[in-house]
């Protein structure tokens, strides 16, 4: 055992920082060199991203992350109401697992549950959002970039400033229904002229207290009951600070980070057996540290290093004695260090090796925990190369991963069903996971390329799957994913006096999920439950969006996008599970609608905007078994915002006011978790 796990930590260490020793060994000193400049890649958009970025986001008016990326193609929202409740995000059907969340290149972690909130994330100090199927098109990036099936790119701001201005500052205030308190603060400052530093403090109130309707149709089609009631137990209280600094040289780049969020939130949860109200609470705190250095040595050799520490708390308290009383706690830490390397082989051809190290922990007050540590080490060679009009990209992933757990201490007597495997030490997992990805330009006059990717990818089970008491499963083996894809995608900017750009693109795909983990009943007890490998999923869709940007007269402009998804997501499983009344074999999964799109568009005049945005999400089942107690019907919201921008010498307002589900429509998108509805808020910006 000693020896393999030397053995695994030599090669990390070999993986780190052998190239950068091969290379300071056949080279002069390193301040002989010439000034060179890091360069962005022209291999970068092989698959290209769906993206967000200044003045879109501004428009948007989004509170969180997830707000925002809701007018995704390819993108489903699982949404549990209100300022407050958790939201997180299925990429192309494959399950929120499967999509890896990176904030400033760096991934967010949570191997408790593995399910990243996207409601903590605030918009006031996010740049820019890109969406990734596959993985980023780009080689030079850290080994963790490549073990996702989708991703998502944060990226916050970088302080600039304009002239001889050596300070930024912003005050920006959201007030409007369910009692919505947001005040946020912005602190930028020039420190030297590579160096600046930035701060941003936000706090969020809200009593989460909305009216709702709901209502039962009988099967025969008659109305059982129809109610209109109040949301109860959605509050929430949440500061987040923020602060690092960011700087630059002649060869390179650097930053440091840190991030704290602490909150404590009701959980309304669900309306059913004619209970209304829950008195379920959780807090929240969240802290990491994180760096990165990017520097060019030669016009040949890049390096880029990453680190980060992360310290997570969560208490859950159900006080309601006629349920079962819980309280409890859990800590997690992780500890990640990254090293990438590129060589320039050819002027048309790169190549790229990263080593990733990370260490995660969890501590509870379950009873029988185990303590788990894993220790995973990640290895991913990579390259690109550049014909003429093909661009091709290729990358294999190692991914070495090792656990160990503390032996249950209990007193004498025998173990509950199922508590055995709580006391076994799991085995060592060793994956290697491939992708490519290619795109051909055929018209040297008009930008119109054709795409695909093939991609092979696992998730690890999370500790909750494995560990958590009486319901882990130690035996659990890893999800895995298989991703095809064949695109196109065509853009023009134009010289006209009226249309200014255009876009559009398709994307045919089918993955599947093989070995997905999903609850399922234990013992014959009602609420007793194991997690279990049974699952086997194939999804076939078909993502187009386009947008375009006019110059209209009179001072106006007009921006428009507009994205439609389908999807065929079938639970292939179990065969002899096809009864016609209650089987779920080719059953389309739970939550996943055949059909949904979105619309947004901005009108601007002068210093005036308008924007509109429409989402649909056509019909859908809450279960696999697709029959008609569970069909969900389809729901859609369009949300108003009217802007206008007023000038002082050396302060710039903004205000907005926005109106949300303008149509007041009664929908869910968790079952019987009912939505706001018609909403408002009223936004103050004032820039310093």
């Amino acid at each position: 055992m000693i020896k393999t796990v030397f053995m695994r930590f030599l090669i990390l260490f070999v993986g780190l920082m052998g190239p950068y020793f091969m290379y300071a060994g056949i080279t002069d000193s390193v301040h002989c060199l010439r000034e060179v400049q890091v360069r962005a890649m022209h291999y970068k958009e092989v698959i290209p991203s769906q993206k967000l970025n200044g003045i879109q986001l501004e428009r948007m008016n989004s509170l969180s992350v997830a707000d925002a990326i809701r007018f995704f193609s390819g993108i489903q929202i699982k949404d549990y109401g209100g300022v407050g409740g958790v939201k997180t995000v299925d990429i192309r059907s494959m399950g929120t697992h499967h999509l890896g969340v990176f904030y400033d290149g760096i991934q967010l972690g949570n191997a408790q549950n593995g399910q990243i909130d996207l409601g903590k994330f605030s918009m006031d100090n996010i740049d820019e959002i890109s969406l990734y199927n596959g993985q980023k098109s780009e080689i030079f990036q850290t080994a963790r970039d490549f073990g996702s099936a989708g991703s998502i790119y944060l990226k916050t701001r970088v302080p600039k400033f304009e002239g001889a201005k050596k300070y930024n500052v912003r005050l920006l205030f959201r007030t409007g229904s369910f009692h919505l308190l947001n005040p946020s603060f912005l602190w930028e400052h020039k420190i030297t002229k590579n160096i600046s530093s930035s701060f941003n403090a936000e706090y969020t109130y809200s009593s989460g207290k909305y009216k709702f309707r709901l209502k039962k149709v009988n099967q025969d089609g008659s109305l059982a009951w129809d109610t209109t009631a109040i949301r109860q137990n959605g509050d929430i209280h949440a500061l987040r600070l923020e602060g690092g600094f960011n700087g630059s040289f002649k060869s390179g780049k650097w930053h440091v980070k840190g991030y704290f969020y602490n909150s404590e939130r009701g959980i309304p949860g669900a309306i059913v057996n004619n209970v209304w109200g829950h008195s379920q609470r959780q807090w929240d705190r969240n802290f990491f540290l994180q760096t990165s250095f990017l520097k060019t040595f030669t016009p040949k050799y890049d390096l880029l290093v990453n680190a980060k520490y992360a310290h997570d708390y969560m208490r859950y308290l159900n006080p309601d004695t006629t349920l079962m009383y819980i309280d409890n706690t859990f800590r997690q830490q992780e500890l990640y260090v990254s090293m990438a390397h590129k060589y320039v082989l050819l002027h048309n051809w790169d190549l790229a090796l990263a080593t990733d190290f990370q260490w995660n922990t969890l501590e509870a007050n379950l009873r029988d925990f185990v303590y788990p540590q894993r220790l995973t080490a990640l290895i991913a060679l990579a390259t690109a190369l550049h014909i003429g009009p093909v661009k091709i990209q290729a990358s294999l992933l190692a991914s070495l991963i090792n656990e160990r757990v503390k032996p249950v201490e209990r007193e004498e007597g025998p173990l509950e069903e199922g508590g055995e495997h709580q006391k076994k030490t799991p085995a060592n997992k060793s994956e290697f996971t491939p992708a490519i990805f290619v795109s051909y330009r055929p018209f040297l006059k008009h930008d119109f390329t054709i795409r695909a990717f093939y991609k092979r990818i696992f998730r690890m089970p999370t500790f909750n799957d494995l560990y958590y008491t009486d319901i882990g499963n130690i035996a659990l083996k890893p999800e895995y994913t298989n991703q095809f894809n064949l695109g196109l995608q065509y853009k023009k900017d134009f010289e006209n006096k009226v249309f200014e750009t255009f876009s559009a693109r398709a994307d045919a795909y089918y993955n599947t999920v093989t070995d997905k983990i999903i609850a399922v009943p234990k013992g014959s007890g009602q609420y007793r439950w194991m997690m279990m490998n049974i699952g086997y999923v194939q999804i076939k869709g078909i993502d187009i969006s386009a947008n375009t940007s006019l110059i209209l007269p009179w001072q106006m402009g007009l921006h428009l996008n507009i994205n439609y998804t389908y999807q065929k997501a079938q639970d292939y499983t179990d065969p002899s599970d096809n009864d016609p009344i209650a089987g779920t074999y080719k059953g389309q999964i739970a939550y996943i609608p055949w059909h949904n799109g979105s619309v947004t568009a901005g009108l601007t005049y002068k210093s005036w905007e308008l924007n509109y945005s429409f989402l649909y999400v056509g019909e859908r089942y809450h279960n696999s078994s697709n029959i008609r107690e569970n069909y969900e019907k389809p729901w859609y919201t369009s949300d108003f915002s009217l802007s206008k921008e007023f000038a002082w010498p050396k302060i710039k307002f903004k205000i907005t006011a926005e109106i949300n589900n303008i149509f007041n429509q009664a929908y869910d998108v968790v079952l019987n978790y009912p939505m706001p509805g018609i909403n408002y808020k009223l936004i103050v910006r004032v820039n310093l």
